[in-house]
């Protein structure tokens, strides 16, 4: 079984402090590739939101604050994959196919190496960060759910 990170919410504040929010049940990466050209100093209001926490959407290319372990089947992984690739190449000026697809293979391999001994429905966050030297550093976090069963369903959203 394969597990990747799917966006929820639990409210409808994405919306509000992200440019472009993803809707929730999208396929999510931690995306700090969308800020490697950033400057600390010249990130300011929904961009910098997105900085400080959000994953990125593999859908709509949306942010997120919350996502959650899920399952992932073979053919799911790789439409996100192709998604991503083709991502790469339209919006980031990828210079080949083959680039953009080692690039889109290390991002999903990640995700998948975070969340290979989490459990299903784990909630996680995102921490992103400028370190002393000037880098970006990402911190993955584990909402703990009290006296909860850890492979039940913790989170119902319902809209307003």
């Amino acid at each position: 079984m394969m597990k990747f990170l799917k966006t929820i919410r639990f409210d409808p504040s994405d919306s509000q402090v992200f440019e472009s929010a993803a809707g929730p049940d999208e396929w999510a990466i931690p995306g700090g590739f969308r800020f490697a050209n950033a400057v600390e100093d010249e990130l300011a209001g929904k961009e910098k939101q997105a900085f400080s926490n959000g994953f990125l959407s593999l859908a709509s290319f949306g942010f997120s604050t919350f996502v959650s372990v899920a399952e992932i089947s073979p053919e799911e992984r790789d439409d996100i994959t192709a998604r991503l690739v083709r991502h790469f190449i339209d919006d980031y000026g990828a210079p080949s196919p083959n680039a953009a697809g080692a690039a889109a293979q290390q991002e999903i391999a990640f995700v998948l190496d975070l969340c290979a001994e989490i459990p299903i429905n784990s909630v996680f966050t995102l921490r992103r960060i400028f370190d002393d030297s000037g880098a970006i550093k990402e911190e993955f976090r584990i909402v703990d759910v009290p006296g909860e069963t850890r492979h039940a369903r913790v989170w119902d959203v319902v809209e307003e």
